[in-house]
């Protein structure tokens, strides 16, 4: 697509330097934004390349002016896109929209530390963890840790001050067994302290402390005879194993990797990100992304590793894709696509989530297909007081021009939607000049006629396109085969829209925005269409009709084919006589000889 006079002086003004290009449309408006190693280059060609897809077509359609800004590297310009994409969200780019709010765990710096749920970062109160994914992951986990330590939920300012003081009194939490009353001095800071050290390690992924320390509580109470409390400590284990089950464990080696893996289909990408820590994944995100220019995998899942990285704080200094991408503004990060070994199977657990992920949609698009299906045939059902279920509807149209070949067309929609093998063509063959109403008798007897001979399932409702004519020889041509009866039959004028049903004078009006209507328009538009391309067919081979037509011996079928082939008898007569051989044989090719040299003989001059 060649560019405007006035775009193709600032493309030849763009640098071959890598940068950022903006495009404007109407009212002055950033439609994309686009990074480039040459600027020059890339840009050029969208102009030039001739295999673009439709959506990119448009986009050029509608650049008024471009806009670059030169940069120092390739990462900068990738930083660069990203930011202007979510400052403006360009009508062509895949949307960065900044992420939600995730939910945190604060574990805060007071003394006697409480760890509390929060979606707001503020500097100075304390470590934060996360964000997780969902808060249901994030509660998951706080109920656990909950269970395990006894840890206070109150605000008080426990200060020694305060605490000597007698300034509180244990709540509800105590006699619950849930806190042991920090408050009142009834639990000492250093063995507080050590749950936290305990607690911390769990928030990182890191289960071995924990574990370690309730086992060696259950031995040493057990080897005191408290089996009691050894028991207690024993459900305290029980809960970390099973914790640890849930998450799944990869191996112990691999530690602070991201992985990211991206499935498309023609719309849209769907990206699965896992975050392990520790040797298990102790995060898991998928997102699904609209595509804009049928982007391919590496431009989308690229910008998508920066945000979701930037999102959930992750510092990992790793990351495995299953798709080669360009270099992303990330020092010391190193990103690999394994193909064998623990990470490789880290991978493929990451495309196995991102597969479901796109087959779940799929499937949900079917499914609302289906049902989309199921709502328009029950429309046409109760708008036409059918008395079952229209999954088989078929159409007829007739077309000639000025009584000249006319010919005939059924198409067929199945569940609401065009069955093209059950499409037909019917050549007139009873009927002599233009009469619509008999060409519709003939068809619609040719049609169900041989339905019956083949033992063929008839449809439910029968549409013919015209008026009160066309419906009642169509309504005449399913009495005189005596299946009057088992089908419903209905005609659809062209002025008003009007369905016209067989006994009824009144047409019948159906609301203009209801789904029977259009799909009645639907089938008229698509049976007019299949039954002009066949009358122009048989036009434009009667007008080919020339004197080889006419040759003694030739035959109809021999002339339209090479006519078909060479579009005319002056190509024909240029052919070697081994070139006509080769197309109809020796015995014709003789007679088509002898009759261009007797076209070439002139004739004697009458006196």
């Amino acid at each position: 697509m060649a560019a405007k006079e006035h775009l193709q002086e600032q493309i030849r003004q763009l640098p071959h330097r890598p940068g950022v290009y903006k495009y404007f449309g109407d009212e002055d408006t950033i439609i994309y934004v686009g990074k480039a190693i040459d600027l020059r280059k890339r840009v050029s060609s969208y102009f030039t390349k001739q295999d673009h897809n439709k959506k990119t077509q448009q986009l050029v359609k509608n650049i008024k002016r471009i806009e670059f800004t030169i940069v120092d590297s390739e990462s900068d310009a990738f930083l660069l896109e990203n930011n202007l994409i979510k400052q403006h969200q360009p009508k062509y780019n895949i949307l960065l929209k900044d992420g939600k709010t995730y939910p945190y765990l604060l574990l805060t710096n007071e003394r006697f530390p409480r760890l509390i749920p929060t979606r707001n970062k503020r500097p100075g109160d304390g470590r934060y963890y996360g964000p997780y994914a969902n808060v249901t992951g994030m509660n998951l986990l706080l109920e656990l840790i909950r269970a395990l330590y006894p840890l206070r939920t109150c605000t008080y300012n426990l200060s020694p001050e305060n605490v000597e003081a007698g300034k509180f009194k244990p709540c509800l939490e105590f006699h619950l067994g849930n806190c042991k009353a920090p408050c009142v001095a009834k639990e000492d800071e250093e063995t507080y302290n050590g749950y936290i050290q305990q607690i911390r390690q769990i928030l990182n992924g890191d289960l071995r402390l924990p574990k370690q320390y309730f086992r060696d509580k259950m031995t040493q109470a057990a080897q005191e005879m408290q089996y009691e409390l050894a028991h207690q400590f024993k459900i305290k284990l029980d809960r970390l194993d099973e914790f640890q089950s849930k998450s799944t464990i990869v191996n112990a080696s691999l530690s602070n990797i991201d992985v990211f893996s991206i499935a498309s289909t023609e719309k849209l990408a769907f990206i699965n990100y896992l975050k392990v820590m520790n040797g298990s994944i102790i995060l898991t995100q998928s997102v699904e992304v609209h595509k804009k220019l049928d982007e391919p995998d590496d431009e989308i899942l690229a910008p998508m590793i920066m945000q979701m990285r930037e999102e959930f704080e992750s510092q990992s200094k790793e990351i495995l894709t299953n798709v080669a991408i360009p270099a992303l503004p990330l020092p010391g990060v190193v990103i690999a696509q394994p193909q064998i070994g623990d990470k490789r199977k880290l991978l493929e657990l990451s495309i196995k989530n991102v597969l479901y992920l796109r087959k779940e949609k799929e499937s949900m698009n079917d499914r609302s297909k289906d049902l989309n299906e199921v709502r328009i045939m029950e429309t046409i059902r109760k708008d036409l007081r059918l008395t079952e279920l229209p999954k088989h509807i078929e159409c007829f149209d007739n077309s000639n021009f000025q009584g000249d070949n006319p010919v005939a067309a059924m198409v067929c929609f199945r569940n609401a939607k065009p069955s093209k093998k059950d499409y037909r063509h019917y050549h007139i063959k009873t009927v002599v000049g233009p009469n619509d109403f008999d060409s519709m008798y003939e068809v619609v007897s040719r049609r169900y006629r041989r339905l019956v001979d083949e033992g063929a399932s008839l449809p439910q409702l029968v549409i013919v396109d015209g008026g009160k004519g066309q419906l009642s020889m169509a309504v005449k041509a399913l009495k005189d085969l005596n299946l009057w009866g088992q089908m419903a039959v209905i005609g659809i004028a062209k002025r008003l829209e009007e369905i016209y049903v067989p006994n009824d004078p009144l047409p019948l009006y159906i609301d203009k925005k209801s789904e029977s209507l259009r799909l009645f328009q639907r089938m008229r538009d698509e049976v007019h269409r299949f039954g002009i391309t066949f009358h122009r067919s048989r036009r434009d081979a009667a007008t080919l009709k020339t004197e080889l037509t006419d040759v003694k011996g030739l035959g109809p079928v021999t002339a339209d084919k090479l006519l078909t082939k060479f579009k005319s008898v002056k190509k024909i007569k240029e052919l070697t006589e081994a070139q006509l051989v080769e197309e109809v044989g020796k015995a014709k090719t003789r007679i088509l000889l002898m009759y261009f040299s007797e076209q070439e003989t002139p004739t004697p001059a009458a006196e």
